[in-house]
């Protein structure tokens, strides 16, 4: 998978799904196995743990990366049916119930998720962010290696400006310390290994780094990630908490808002799409389902009705 250019969070993902399967069937050697247990695996997972639709096209994806790429010992065609547990709208939130949480987070907590509902991010996306990923000319910022491996730019709020630079500054003045013990930011490996001052770079720092020094996932040199998600989590279930909202809130309910809210104020729907990364329309399309624009200017009929 490393050398395919499969990022980190894939191979992690790939491995859990191919060491359930593996578990699933007593601990019997993927090659002395094929198809058919493949797709007994699958059933299981759509009939047994009622798993939605897009965990198992993972488990399939991962099942099919070990036997099609690395076993040699190719498929073919399955023949089984996906899951077909219903898909539900997201939970979004009003304009008002998107600032009674912020007001409830501090630091750079707020300010992580102030990025995500108000450019669109997923938590990771956010999180990832380098100095060099920000243009304050074009109130933009470029995401790197999102879902499906793309590149995307969207916009970055004017309100946000004075805060992110700020925060910039707090992580180069983090990065020069850093620097003078030898250390820095983490790295793509293939990059160090090209330009191995390149942690010196103000551009390559993260926007939000970490509060400590770790092994790289790959080369296990010492360097400073990124904040881990699970820290902006547990901070926002904090902030819910303490508001009186009854709704389910996550990190990506504020991007799924970010979507709804501008589709309400009229934004085009494709436009929506390029700003979430989305490469099919048919997925942003369930926000106006949310809005209820899918029956716009369609009247109930009791509404109908002459007053008795």
């Amino acid at each position: 998978m490393r050398l395919r250019g499969y990022s980190i969070r894939t191979e992690k993902t790939y491995l859990v799904w191919i060491a359930s399967f593996i578990r699933f069937h007593k601990y019997r050697h993927p090659k002395e196995m094929g198809a058919a247990e493949v797709v007994a695996y699958l059933d299981y997972l759509a009939s047994t743990r009622n798993v939605s639709v897009n965990t198992q096209k993972v488990a399939l994806n991962a099942l099919s990366f070990l036997y099609n790429k690395y076993l040699e010992q190719p498929l073919g065609a399955l023949g089984f049916k996906y899951a077909t547990r219903p898909r539900h709208l997201p939970t979004v939130l009003s304009v008002d119930e998107v600032m009674l949480i912020i007001n409830q987070l501090e630091g750079v907590h707020r300010l992580v998720v102030e990025l995500i509902y108000g450019s669109g991010l997923r938590v990771s996306e956010c999180l990832r962010l380098r100095i060099q990923d920000l243009d304050f000319h074009r109130n933009a910022l470029t995401v790197r290696n999102g879902k499906g491996g793309k590149d995307r730019v969207t916009i970055l709020s004017n309100k946000l400006q004075d805060a992110v630079l700020a925060q910039m500054r707090t992580s180069l003045s983090i990065q020069k310390e850093d620097n003078s013990q030898n250390l820095g930011p983490s790295l793509p490996d293939s990059l160090s290994r090209k330009y191995p001052n390149a942690f010196k770079m103000p551009g390559w720092m993260f926007v939000f780094p970490s509060t400590t020094i770790s092994h790289h996932p790959v080369n296990k040199k010492l360097c400073r990630h990124h904040l881990h998600t699970s820290v902006i989590r547990k901070s926002l279930k904090l902030a819910v908490s303490n508001t009186s909202i009854s709704k389910r809130v996550s990190c990506h309910t504020f991007r799924h808002s970010f979507a709804t809210h501008l589709l309400e104020a009229g934004t085009d729907i494709r436009t929506v799409q390029e700003l979430l990364g989305h490469s099919d329309v048919t997925t942003t399309q369930i926000y106006t389902h949310v809005i209820g624009k899918h029956f716009a200017g369609t009247l109930s009929p009791y509404d109908r009705l002459k007053a008795v």
